[in-house]
C-alpha cells in the first residue's frame, strides 16, 4: 500500500528548497503505511542524483520544517545503521 501525501500543498508553499521536496517525495515513495522508512543517505543520494551532503541538508530542512522526524538506529552489535525516517504529513491509503 502506498502513502497518500495529504499536505503536499503545504510542502510546496513552504520556503523549503527543491532538494528537500525531492527527498520528501523519495521518502514518501518508500514509506510503509505508518509513514516510516529507513534508506541510507548514500542510497537516497544515488537514486535522487543528489550528493550525500545535499541529502543531509535536505533532511535537516525537512526536520526543521516539521515534515520529518529522524530517529537513529543501531545494529545488535552496537554499530550505527541507517536512520528511521517518519513522515509527518503522510496518510495511509490512496
Amino acid at each position: 500500500m502506498k502513502l497518500k501525501m495529504y499536505n503536499m500543498e503545504g510542502l510546496y508553499q513552504s520556503d523549503l528548497p527543491k532538494r528537500a521536496i525531492l527527498v520528501y517525495m523519495y521518502l514518501s515513495d518508500r514509506a510503509g503505511k505508518e509513514g516510516q522508512c529507513f534508506p541510507s543517505v548514500p542510497t537516497i543520494a544515488r537514486q535522487t542524483k543528489l550528493s550525500e551532503a545535499t541529502v543531509h541538508r535536505a533532511i535537516k530542512d525537512l526536520e526543521k520544517g516539521g515534515f520529518l522526524y529522524v530517529t537513529g538506529r543501531q545494529r545488535p552489535n552496537g554499530a550505527d545503521s541507517s536512520n528511521l525516517y517518519t513522515l509527518t504529513n503522510a496518510e495511509p491509503g490512496w
